[in-house]
């Protein structure tokens, strides 16, 4: 008899394949053969169909989709709690801008290596990234294994990075031929925002983005300062400015959408943008709620972000995921909005949706990548087991990841990374930490 093959079959006591309680296979798995899922369903059919292949069986565990998280700035995880509970303003100009400027490309490479060590150990395995010196970004994110889409931060005056923006644009352009056919990173195109960039820039932007097939990603109509701006500058919201530059798309990513409101829900289904809602920073920054009800149901795909460690002060996707539902519940005073399976899906196949990737990622099928995590669920906060999507919105936390693979590749084995050094990086985490905590009080030592 002829078996199947695959390099290994993956099984647990749950399977959740697309988010959905009614679909959990019981005592399910996955058959992995390269970076793809070949086969999908009980454990024991695997098993006998792929017999030569080798099983990794976790009796309490569940099988599931990677979280995908599309928007931070991994880098300002070396700012994490380094002035909190200051207004926005203070906040930026005062500590992080400042600071931003001394940033070296040693400093963003270890800073993100640490993020994507936090987003492994809490289930994500893509992200979004936009942030300065993306190379390295980039560098950090390949060296680790993990799945990501990333950009350098564009606007009009000159950047820490490249100096003034034509050499940003040119930046973008070598990432784009060097990255071109990597499968595990893609480059995107990411103005700042409206208030930061003209609307020459915003277009010729978008052209590039056209032009290489990207994403465009863009910080917009994040609280009432950016809206009252772009009103007195252009005579428009941040919403209308980009629809009359011909800038809103099926490929525009845009970020926050706090201050949506009127016929903007509207406009931006009718162009197919995707949304992403980062609501701890939000609300950390006293930037508001976002309508994220009222967008859902004009039928705009919205995918969940926690923004930078900065703002939030963590990437953990699994907290983002409790924070979103409860606070959309309490805004809408209304308990069935935001439920916990539509939150859930938000967090991996919208998310997949929002990057465009959907055909690939975001849920568990033969065919796509085989990007998933396995969570323990021999814990007391996640006894008795009811429903999965629940327990995984309102319960589960980050470190109930046990395992994580991208691509079928391993990336942690019961919570040790294996692609990161992380006693290494703690370490030097630490030492830069005292340098900049020195440079924000006035005494530069980097």
């Amino acid at each position: 008899m002829t078996h199947k093959q695959a390099d290994c079959i993956f099984t647990g006591r749950y399977l959740l394949t697309d988010g959905f309680q009614v679909n959990i296979v019981e005592n399910g798995g996955i058959a992995v053969k390269g970076d793809t899922i070949v086969a999908i369903g009980e454990a024991e059919r695997l098993r006998r169909e792929f017999a030569e292949a080798p099983v990794i069986h976790e009796e309490h565990g569940l099988l599931m989709p990677g979280l995908i998280n599309c928007h931070t700035h991994a880098a300002m995880s070396c700012f994490r709690g380094l002035a909190d509970d200051l207004p926005l303003m203070t906040w930026l100009e005062k500590h992080i801008f400042p600071i931003e400027a001394k940033l070296t490309p040693e400093m963003v490479y270890s800073s993100t290596l640490l993020s994507i060590a936090e987003m492994i150990k809490s289930g994500t395995t893509s992200f979004c990234d936009m942030y300065l010196f993306s190379q390295e970004v980039a560098r950090a994110a390949d060296a680790a294994g993990i799945r990501a889409w990333i950009g350098e931060v564009l606007y009009d005056f000159p950047s820490p990075c490249y100096g003034p923006v034509e050499n940003g644009i040119a930046y973008v352009s070598e990432l784009f031929e060097e990255y071109r056919r990597n499968p595990l990173i893609s480059i995107t195109v990411d103005p700042h925002s409206v208030y930061t960039c003209s609307p020459d820039l915003l277009v010729r932007l978008g052209q590039l983005a056209a032009d290489n097939d990207s994403l465009y990603v863009i910080h917009l109509a994040e609280n009432d300062a950016e809206v009252a701006t772009c009103l007195e500058r252009y005579g428009a919201g941040p919403v209308d400015h980009l629809h009359k530059l011909g800038l809103l798309s099926n490929t525009t990513l845009a970020c926050h959408c706090v201050k949506v409101a009127g016929h903007e829900p509207a406009l931006l289904a009718e162009k197919q943008v995707k949304v992403v809602h980062c609501a701890e920073s939000n609300m950390k920054l006293a930037s508001g709620i976002a309508p994220v009800v009222e967008l859902l149901n004009t039928g705009i795909t919205v995918a969940l972000g926690t923004d930078g460690s900065a703002s939030n002060n963590d990437v953990d996707m699994f907290s983002e995921m409790n924070s979103v539902a409860t606070v959309q519940k309490v805004t809408n005073m209304d308990p069935t909005v935001m439920s916990a399976e539509q939150t859930l899906r938000a967090a991996t196949a919208d998310g997949a949706l929002a990057l465009n990737a959907g055909d690939q990622l975001g849920t568990l099928a033969v065919g796509k990548k085989a990007d998933f995590i396995v969570l323990d669920l021999d814990q007391p906060h996640l006894t008795p087991l009811y429903n999965i999507p629940s327990h995984l919105t309102y319960a589960a936390r980050g470190a109930d990841v046990i395992h994580s693979f991208v691509g079928g590749r391993q990336l942690m084995k019961n919570r040790r990374l294996l692609t990161i050094d992380e006693p290494r990086l703690l370490a030097e985490m630490r030492v830069m930490g005292e340098n900049i905590f020195r440079l924000n009080n006035g005494g530069l030592t980097a």
